[in-house]
C-alpha cells in the first residue's frame, strides 16, 4: 500500500506541475511548416499514443495482479505450463501493431527520399565552424558565420531572444518550390539540422547526402548543427529565410550581379 500510495502522489504532482506550465506543450517536437514535417508530426504523436496505450495496459495489468494476487490474501499461484493459446496470443498481437506501425512509417520515410522533380540544387558544406552555400547553376556562393557579437557570449552585455542564432548571411530560398540540397563536409563531421522543416542529415567529409523541402509559408526558420564537431560547435547556427518566388528571383539576380561586379573589378 505504501508503494501504490507513492505513485499515485508521483503522477498527481507531475498533472499539476503540467496543467500548471503553459509552455510544457514546447516538450514535444514542432510541427513545421512544410507537409513532411506534418506528416512526421502526426506519425510520432500515432507511435507515442500506441506506446501510451500499450504501457498503460501492460502495467495496469502487472499491477493488478501483484495486488489482488499477492500471498497475503491467500492466493494460490496458478500452475500451468506452455499455454499454446497464450504464445500464440503474445506472438501475433506485437506482430500486427508492428505491421501497423511500419506502414505509415514506411509511406512517409519514402516521400521523405523522394528528390525527384527538384526546382532549386543548393550544395551546402560544413566547416569548422561555419556553412557555405553554393546555389548550383547559378554564380551565387556564400559563407555563413555566427554574429552574435561576444560581448554578448562573454556576458558583457545582455543577450538577444536569438542568442547563438544570427548569421551574417541567411539561406534566402523560395515558397511553394522543391528545393534539393546536397551535403557534404570540408574537415569534420557535422549535421545540418531545421527542426521545423523537418531536416536533419550528416555532413560527412568525401561523402555527398541529399535531402529535399517544400516550404509552404514565408518566414524565417532557425536550426544548428547537430554534430560535436569541436570547440565551436554551439556556434554554427542556421538561418534559412522563405520568401516569395519574385523576391527570390530578385535576390538571385541582385547576387549574381555583385559576383560579377566583384569579379570584373578583382581582373
Amino acid at each position: 500500500m505504501f508503494l501504490i500510495k507513492n505513485l499515485m502522489f508521483f503522477i498527481t504532482s507531475a498533472l499539476l506541475i503540467n496543467t500548471a506550465n503553459a509552455g510544457w506543450l514546447d516538450l514535444n517536437m514542432p510541427e513545421g511548416v512544410t507537409d513532411i514535417s506534418q506528416e512526421v508530426f502526426d506519425l510520432h504523436m500515432l507511435i507515442l499514443w500506441i506506446c501510451v496505450v500499450i504501457g498503460v495496459i501492460v502495467f495496469g495489468a502487472m499491477f493488478w495482479s501483484i495486488f489482488m494476487h499477492r500471498k497475503s490474501r491467500g492466493v494460490t499461484p496458478a500452475q500451468f505450463h506452455e499455454s499454446t493459446s497464450l504464445e500464440f496470443l503474445w506472438t501475433v498481437v506485437p506482430f500486427v501493431i508492428l505491421i501497423g506501425m511500419a506502414i505509415p512509417a514506411t509511406k512517409t520515410l519514402i516521400k521523405m527520399y523522394d528528390h525527384s522533380d527538384s526546382e532549386i540544387h543548393i550544395k551546402i558544406t560544413g566547416y569548422q565552424w561555419l556553412w557555405q552555400y553554393e546555389y548550383l547553376n547559378t554564380n551565387v556562393s556564400f559563407y555563413s558565420k555566427l554574429s552574435t557579437p561576444y560581448n554578448e557570449i562573454y556576458n558583457k552585455q545582455e543577450k538577444n531572444i536569438n542568442y547563438l542564432q544570427e548569421v551574417d548571411n541567411q539561406l534566402i530560398v523560395p515558397v511553394n518550390k522543391k528545393i534539393r540540397f546536397l551535403l557534404t563536409s570540408n574537415d569534420v563531421l557535422h549535421a545540418w539540422w531545421v527542426p521545423d522543416l523537418a531536416l536533419k542529415k550528416d555532413a560527412i567529409p568525401g561523402y555527398i547526402n541529399e535531402m529535399s523541402v517544400v516550404i509552404n509559408e514565408p518566414g524565417i526558420y532557425r536550426g544548428r548543427c547537430a554534430e560535436l564537431c569541436g570547440r565551436h560547435h554551439g556556434f554554427m547556427p542556421i538561418v534559412i529565410k522563405a520568401v516569395d518566388e519574385d523576391e527570390y528571383e530578385e535576390w538571385i539576380t541582385a547576387s549574381e550581379a555583385k559576383i560579377s561586379g566583384v569579379a570584373k573589378v578583382n581582373k
